[in-house]
């Protein structure tokens, strides 16, 4: 391998997969719904393009050299140092002689195979990880052996198709949002590049990106950590397993790729400054990347949206709804709610959320509901910052914000739709079971921290250590005065309702009760009654 023929070859592989990076994006939502896994792709091997460009290597083992730490020093996010190592396994057969013949293509997969699984602490079937095994796997089956270079480049990218459309049966995040991954897409893109160069033939066309793109993939909630932070050090006899070990507690997503002299840093983590911390005690930091995955996820969400949405004639009133928790955004979404920002107890979204939400909704006019009370003025202060009339309907909980959902109609005017949603939020009792935080004196009940506590219209009304009790205390405030529906959303640590079921059709036989799942943090179960 000769250094104008890998430059040939990283060329080819860029511009088919520059060609469907945007496609590949929207199809992240592994490990998190960040919507960049074609663009850090892309950008990784743009930075094998540019090296290779700049460099004098002469000879297949410096050329090979160059390759492995071209892909190291310029990988960026999770699926770029995942396909460093994979270079990096290509590179140590590929460097051994030249010219390169068959058996080599195949010892190089297996050898990319496993270094990208030695990368991995805790390897995921249904990841770029599945699709580069068995890419190998197919080029070292019985079929492969008789088969000349672009015969066997092209059984492996056969098997690479059939690998990357199971994806979703091995990952469930990938099949409740009806897409495959995203990192094996790309890969599998490289290696088309990569044979097309081989062959001397012309690249594919791409297929159009977001297509088939559902709403399920669409949204998602907010990655645990907020931050994606990759960065080098460099130095001399730096100990990757130690330095794993130290940052393993920052953060998820991790991983530490390279050799006593250069290691390659990928962590998700609330805290990038205490991992740049770690490594400049170990050496030179470099190539620092920092970037805001929640802000991601949204502007994803919003550009696939509008995407899906071109076409659609404009809503006469749209809404954008405040909510906690996956369960609560499809509740939203199945009473036609136009957006629903992730947001709720102690993860309050900023105006600038709520702008950039009214502002993508194709409606003439929008309302908000804040479902909290603590993201209320946030929605107001949007008011003057959109471009486009806006109302806000005061809601202080999901299940308000649920009950004036019922009153929405989106070919009426925003006026005519506050009144009614107003008046149908003021028809519903609400209440929350919760775990208390700490010892606590609220409304003549004493709180005890890790108990149970129940409140009804923001006031409390019962704790102690049994669920059920405190429930039924909440319900049985909920329920009087006639009111004869109750809802039921279970949060993100879902209660055992058997036995509270049990209690409640002995004492309200006549009661019609709803159960959902909401996912919300912090509430163990929320309620409301009318």
């Amino acid at each position: 391998m000769n250094l104008e023929r890998a430059r040939e070859i990283a060329r080819a592989a860029l511009t088919n997969l520059e060609a469907n990076r945007q496609r590949i994006d929207d199809l992240n939502v592994y490990p998190v719904p960040d919507g960049d896994t074609g663009t850090n792709l892309t950008l990784t091997v743009r930075a094998i393009v540019e090296s290779l460009e700049k460099s004098s290597a002469t000879g297949h083992e410096a050329v090979a050299r160059e390759l492995s730490r071209a892909a190291l020093m310029g990988a960026r996010g999770n699926s770029g140092v995942i396909f460093s190592q994979i270079v990096r396994g290509f590179a140590d057969v590929l460097g051994e002689r030249d010219p390169i013949d068959e058996p080599m293509i195949a010892r190089a997969f297996r050898s990319a195979s496993n270094a990208a699984y030695r990368a991995v602490r805790r390897p995921v079937e249904g990841t770029m990880l599945t699709v580069i095994r068995e890419m190998a796997e197919a080029a070292e089956s019985p079929e492969a052996r008789e088969l000349d270079r672009l015969d066997l480049l092209a059984l492996i990218i056969a098997r690479g198709e059939e690998s990357l459309a199971r994806t979703p049966e091995l990952l469930a995040v990938l099949k409740q949002a009806g897409v495959v991954d995203a990192g094996g897409a790309g890969l599998l893109e490289i290696i088309r590049g990569l044979r097309a160069a081989v062959a001397g033939e012309t690249l594919p066309d791409a297929p159009a990106a977001s297509t088939g793109i559902s709403v399920e993939a669409m949204h998602h909630e907010f990655s645990e950590f907020r931050y994606c932070t990759v960065f080098v050090v460099e130095g001399s006899g730096l100990d990757s397993d130690e330095l794993e070990r130290e940052l393993d507690g920052l953060g998820d997503s991790l991983l530490v790729v390279g050799d006593p002299t250069a290691l390659k840093i990928h962590v998700h983590t609330d805290d990038p400054g205490a991992a740049l911390s770690l490594g400049t005690a170990r050496g030179t930091i470099e190539g620092v990347e920092i970037a805001d995955m929640h802000r991601q996820t949204l502007e994803r969400e919003e550009r696939l949206t509008e995407s899906s949405l071109a076409g659609i004639p404009t809503l006469e009133t749209g809404v954008v709804v405040v909510a906690p928790g996956g369960g609560n955004r499809r509740l939203f979404e199945s009473m036609s709610a136009t957006r629903v920002i992730e947001g709720g107890q102690t993860m309050n979204p900023s105006t600038e959320e709520i702008v950039a939400a009214v502002d993508a909704t194709p409606a003439t006019e929008v309302i908000v509901l804040p479902n909290n009370r603590n993201v209320i003025l946030s929605a107001e202060q949007a008011i003057g910052l959109v471009n486009k009339p806006m109302r806000v309907v005061p809601t202080q909980s999901v299940q308000a914000g649920l009950a004036a959902m019922v009153a929405y109609d989106p070919a009426r005017a925003a006026a005519e739709n506050e009144a009614d949603m107003l008046r149908a939020e003021a028809g519903v009792a609400t209440g929350e079971v919760t775990i208390a935080s700490r010892d606590v004196s609220l409304d003549g009940i004493e709180v005890r921290k890790g108990a149970w506590l129940g409140l009804a219209g923001g006031a409390a009304v019962a704790s102690g250590p049994s669920f059920d009790v405190v429930a039924v205390a909440v319900i049985d405030r909920l329920v009087a005065g006639g009111r004869e529906i109750l809802t039921l959303l279970t949060g993100e640590d879902e209660p055992d309702l058997d036995s509270l079921l049990g209690e409640l059709e002995q004492r309200h036989p006549h009661l019609d009760i709803e159960i959902h799942v909401g996912g919300q943090p912090h509430y163990p179960l929320l309620l409301s009654a009318e």
